[in-house]
């Protein structure tokens, strides 16, 4: 990665406070990448985004409020090149198909590692060739 290249710009929408914030610390440990902000809900992704302008979203499926699928769908709708990976504690197979109907791009468990975790993310705010 260059020196001058700007970090991938990351939302974190997670209603833990504790998983949010390890995440946002661990994240931002992380070279190339930048947490601009977090919301706990799904109603304050659209806000957040226009304000923030993020290159990726991380969406937690179960959020009070609008759910991760209802979340994506209506961020698409009106800023379809923000990527959107789930992280979730559990998600039924009828569940991820909705998030992947909605335009998640990867959906991953939160016990899943650290490097799994930034992976998806770099591979969702990566430029398509």
């Amino acid at each position: 990665m260059s020196a001058l290249a700007e970090p991938l710009r990351i939302l974190l929408v997670e209603d833990n406070d504790v998983f949010r914030q390890a995440l946002e610390l661990l994240l931002g440990l992380e070279e190339g990448l930048e947490v601009v902000g977090a919301v706990t809900n799904g109603n304050a992704v659209l806000e957040a985004c226009a304000a923030l302008d993020p290159d990726v979203v991380v969406m937690d499926f179960r959020l009070p409020g609008m759910d991760g699928v209802e979340a994506t769908m209506a961020l698409h709708a009106v800023r379809p090149e923000i990527a959107v990976v789930c992280l979730t504690a559990s998600a039924s197979p009828r569940e991820l198909d909705a998030l992947v109907a909605a335009g998640v791009v990867a959906c991953l468990r939160k016990d899943q590692s650290l490097d799994e975790i930034v992976g998806a993310i770099r591979r969702a705010g990566a430029p398509v060739a």
